[in-house]
């Protein structure tokens, strides 16, 4: 690993689809002096001041403390989707991995830590005005990620009482993309043979308009700005991350030049159940669920507190992405490598 004087950061899930930008924000700062980036797969990619430790945080016997000691944070980004149909796996991978990342920021003595929680961890909001970062964080039970994103609101609520000496920082972003993710987020989703180039505008004739479908988006890169000002400011708590505009049919019709048409929730929840218990489609019908009834984030403290901006508008990270699913689009880590289908 690398030595010498300065701010060390480590970052778990260094390869996914926001580690990989965190990662290189943080190689590329002046202030940091080496990044240490876990993951279960070492990549094909080392930028500048980069260290790689090949870790398992589901794996009881990961040294976690040793590879933490010295660090000035922890940036804890590391989360398994899948398998969707196994909600007991995804919970010791990212419940009670999580609980080991916490305890051992506290044995070795971390000064911060920045979690990756999300608009996820939120209960049902809603959908015509935005709320902060004081809306209730119980998640929507039947989803498994959006269970396991509040029960670490709750841990996060008792390790900062247990450990006031740590500052504790909770991101909660929009939906993440980027070009680079393209690939990975076709396979965690929509199945991994699922092909990209049916995101071509002209072969979607309509769009459908489902009750309560308006989200947010926001760029991988422009959440990993406001990861790595955490890091260096004083701030503590939570932070709302997104995008303007919000996202629905009309938005996605105008981008797409595609017609919206009403389709009942019912409707597109019985084909995506189906989908689901065949094992056809990753993502379950409790994540639609859940996103439904997601509220629209407010994210005045971010801009106010840690003098965030993003960006890129929603639209156009959303264009982006269709790019990379259209070109097979990918990166030279494990999680984002590139695959064309179709």
């Amino acid at each position: 690993m690398s030595s010498g004087t300065g701010m060390r950061v480590v970052v778990t899930g260094a390869t996914g689809n926001v580690g990989t930008s965190v990662v290189r924000l943080l190689s590329e700062d002046p202030e940091v002096t080496s990044v240490l980036g876990l993951a279960r797969r070492i990549p094909d990619w080392s930028p500048p001041k980069t260290d790689w430790s090949a870790v398992d945080l589901a794996s009881e016997e990961s040294d976690l403390v040793e590879q933490f000691q010295g660090a000035a944070a922890v940036v804890h980004l590391a989360w398994a989707f899948q398998p969707t149909h196994d909600p007991a796996a995804t919970w010791r991978a990212n419940v009670l991995g999580s609980m080991r990342v916490f305890e051992a920021v506290a044995e070795a003595g971390v000064p911060a830590l920045v979690h990756a929680s999300s608009v996820g961890a939120y209960s049902p909001g809603p959908k015509d005005r935005a709320v902060d970062e004081s809306w209730p964080t119980h998640g929507w039970p039947d989803a498994a990620y959006c269970r396991e994103k509040a029960y670490l609101e709750r841990a996060l609520d008792t390790f900062e009482r247990d450990h006031p000496e740590t500052r504790v920082v909770r991101m909660r972003p929009a939906f993440l993309f980027k070009r680079q993710s393209a690939s990975e987020q076709r396979r965690i989703f929509g199945g991994r043979f699922l092909p990209g180039p049916l995101a071509r505008p002209e072969l979607l004739p309509f769009l459908p308009d489902i009750p309560g479908l308006r989200v947010q988006a926001l760029h991988t890169d422009d959440a990993a700005s406001a990861y790595r000002l955490a890091v260096h400011s004083d701030v503590r708590g939570a932070f709302n991350l997104a995008a303007e505009p919000s996202v629905d049919a009309k938005v996605l019709g105008e981008m797409l030049g595609a017609r919206p048409v009403r389709l009942p929730r019912t409707a597109a929840r019985s084909a995506i159940a189906a989908a689901w218990g065949l094992h056809l489609l990753p993502a379950s019908p409790h994540l639609f669920d859940a996103v439904l009834r997601l509220p629209l984030m407010d994210c005045t403290r971010a801009r106010a507190e840690l003098g965030w901006r993003p960006k890129r508008t929603a639209t156009e990270v959303l264009e982006e992405f269709l790019q990379g699913l259209q070109q097979g689009a990918g990166a030279r880590t494990e999680p984002l490598r590139g695959r064309k289908v179709g």
